[in-house]
């Protein structure tokens, strides 16, 4: 399936389900580290860490606000978006149904990371449990990681 009749059934899909407000998100890595972010402490679900995303404004298509949202958020510029790994729906601060659509993406250079609405980044290694919410975890779950190898040890992708 090409993208754009990945969009198409994703956003068809959301509108029967109600959804009010679409997000996306962007899977960041560096090797095998992916990039979290972390929401301030007086905002909403503040002090958690997250993925780079954001809503999608009117007219805007999902690859579209996918590139401002990151650059926005962190200074990157995506190169390409490389896959889907799902979405997960949730009640934002002002009580919408949102969707939050989330995309494997590659940077261009994933330094300098420019904050401009959270209070810091990590780099945090696939192979470790991150400080995510369970549904970014289930997201990150499906995200090409690092395993040991049976035997030897040494790590390999998963996939």
């Amino acid at each position: 399936m090409d993208i754009a009749d990945l969009v198409f059934r994703l956003t068809t899909d959301a509108e029967q389900d109600d959804i009010v407000q679409l997000v996306v998100g962007a899977v960041v890595r560096d090797g095998d580290r992916v990039l979290l972010l972390r929401r301030p402490a007086d905002d909403f679900m503040g002090g958690i860490h997250e993925l780079p995303s954001g809503k999608v404004d009117p007219g805007e298509d999902l690859p579209t606000a996918l590139v401002r949202e990151v650059k926005e958020e962190t200074g990157l510029d995506i190169a390409d978006v490389t896959g889907y790994l799902g979405h997960f729906d949730y009640l934002s601060g002002s009580s919408r149904l949102s969707r939050q659509i989330t995309f494997t993406v590659e940077v261009t250079d994933p330094t300098p990371v420019i904050l401009t609405e959270h209070d810091e980044h990590r780099w945090h290694p696939l192979a470790e449990d991150p400080p995510v919410t369970d549904a970014v975890k289930e997201i990150l779950s499906r995200t090409p990681g690092v395993c040991p190898v049976p035997g030897d040890g040494t790590p390999r992708h998963c996939f």
